[in-house]
């Protein structure tokens, strides 16, 4: 891998990840080409999520053949970097990346206030899912129980189950993502909606912290009969003896009041590399286009569905 591929991580940024020294470095996850023999990489891009499904892929790949077919640029590439939201976020900070796709309003907010980015555009709209094991501990009622109902009952069980475990049944175990990810954020959100702090002292013990990406997250849930929450990318992406262990109780709509909906934004960071400048700038306008990076997301599919819808028209 070319040197120059290679971006510093703020120091304790990864320490969830176990990258507790200084100066330490983050190759890119993967290079993108478009199909092209281009050498440079003019677009870093961090994300958790959407690179692990594919989505980012296909932005790059989209973007660099626009870029070559329409504007007749050399061929380049694109250098994705595997980082949860505050990751993501703190490598665009740090000028690690040019580029940040995130799903936290108000840590995305927060660093356009800050000046570490100086753009934030509409990306896609994924969903949260509540998804947990066929035999159901909790009684969740998917037709019934809203989400907060849902966590409630989970909560309650949990609680039931660790002061008289069962001797027929798995426990009513949630698996959280313990890691400043959104969807750590949106299950901490949910959970105290409902008065619980489950991850207090002394944490509630049917609360299982396990800080990996949401591909793990959610292949450790399915293997070990817990309840958790994901999202309908990572559902969509994975393979099917995972998913088929476990039902999905509670999927997030595109409704703009719906908890359960999971906005991603594209963010420009303001210490992005010179070389890059000018590609950054227009991937932020190109990935906002009806007929360009919203098409690769209303066409992105797995196992034959659609993950992810597109921005709507207005914020």
């Amino acid at each position: 891998m070319n040197q120059e591929a290679i971006v510093q991580i703020p120091d304790g940024l990864y320490a969830g990840s176990g990258v507790l020294t200084k100066n330490s470095a983050l190759a890119p996850k993967a290079i993108y080409d478009g199909g092209y023999d281009g050498k440079d990489i003019l677009v870093r891009i961090a994300n958790g999520g959407a690179g692990q499904s594919g989505l980012i892929g296909a932005w790059a790949d989209g973007f660099i053949k626009h870029c070559v077919e329409f504007h007749k640029f050399a061929p380049f590439r694109i250098g994705w970097y595997l980082g949860d939201t505050t990751e993501s976020l703190g490598l665009l900070a740090a000028g690690s990346v040019d580029i940040a796709v995130t799903y936290n309003k108000a840590a995305e907010s927060q660093s356009v206030s800050s000046g570490a980015a100086v753009q934030r555009v509409y990306g896609f709209r994924d969903h949260f899912l509540l998804v947990g094991p066929k035999s159901n501990p909790a009684q969740l009622d998917a037709q019934k129980d809203d989400i907060l109902v849902m966590f409630n009952k989970i909560v309650s069980s949990g609680n039931a189950d660790v002061a008289s475990p069962p001797d027929d049944r798995h426990p009513t175990r949630f698996l959280s993502r313990y890691d400043k990810s959104a969807t750590n954020i949106k299950e901490s959100e949910l959970f105290i909606t409902i008065g619980q702090v489950p991850w207090a002292l002394t944490y509630s013990k049917w609360y299982h912290q396990y800080p990996l990406f949401p591909l793990q997250a959610l292949e450790a849930a399915s293997a070990l009969s817990e309840y958790t929450l994901t999202d309908r990318g990572t559902w969509l992406s994975s393979p099917t003896d995972i998913t088929e262990k476990l039902t999905i109780f509670k999927a997030g709509s595109d409704d703009a009041d719906d908890p359960l909906l999971n906005p991603a934004h594209v963010l420009l960071g303001s210490r992005v590399n010179a070389s890059n400048a000018a590609m950054s700038k227009l991937f932020m306008k190109w990935v906002a286009m009806k007929t360009e990076g919203q098409k690769v997301v209303s066409e992105f599919k797995k196992f034959g569905e659609v993950l992810y819808s597109e921005a709507p028209d207005t914020e």
